[in-house]
């Protein structure tokens, strides 16, 4: 939903206007879409109003082996090496706690040499501790990171920190806080 919503405000379209198949008014907008949950992606493929100008793709952004050929193919088809403008709304949490504090700096390191601009979205550490907590609720171990990372705190001026100074990114502008008190970034390579 957020990104047919996306495509449609990026090309001024209302909730009713747009073709199934071909992208709006003649515009060359394409976006690609990836998630690691295959279902998200099937359900996402199957509800898609413009199927010619959204793409959706399983994929787990931290398989270098898997990322590298597939984003290289699809901007290919478009004669391109980098995106004009990646999302990451949501996901430098789940990265963190899967991967690590050179997880996360692997993973802002590889989507800003990927793209001009970079609009993100950091969980604050708030998040972190409830997602800890909810697991162990369920009787299951924590993140296998969790306790052992270092980068902590305010999320969101660290991973400013990590992409203006380790990654040359300009941070552009804040754009203020979602009402799940999550700030949103926009950078510029």
């Amino acid at each position: 939903e957020l990104s047919v919503a996306l495509y449609r405000h990026l090309l001024g379209l209302q909730e009713s206007e747009g073709s199934l198949d071909q992208p709006a008014a003649g515009k060359d907008l394409n976006l690609l879409c990836c998630d690691i949950d295959p279902v998200l992606i099937e359900r996402a493929q199957q509800c898609s109003p413009f199927p010619a100008s959204i793409s959706f793709a399983n994929l787990d952004i931290m398989d270098s082996s898997a990322r590298e050929p597939f984003l290289s193919s699809y901007l290919g088809r478009f004669g391109r090496s980098t995106f004009d403008i990646g999302f990451c709304m949501s996901v430098t949490m789940w990265i963190h706690l899967n991967h690590g504090d050179s997880g996360l700096v692997e993973f802002l390191s590889f989507v800003s040499s990927r793209c001009k601009y970079l609009l993100i979205e950091p969980q604050p550490w708030k998040c972190y501790r409830a997602a800890a907590r909810r697991l162990r609720k369920l009787g299951r171990n924590d993140f296998d990171h969790f306790r052992s990372l270092a980068i902590h705190g305010d999320m969101a001026e660290r991973i400013t920190q990590i992409l203006t100074e380790d990654c040359a990114m300009e941070l552009v502008c804040c754009f203020g806080s979602t009402s799940w008190d999550r700030s949103l970034l926009l950078f510029k390579s």
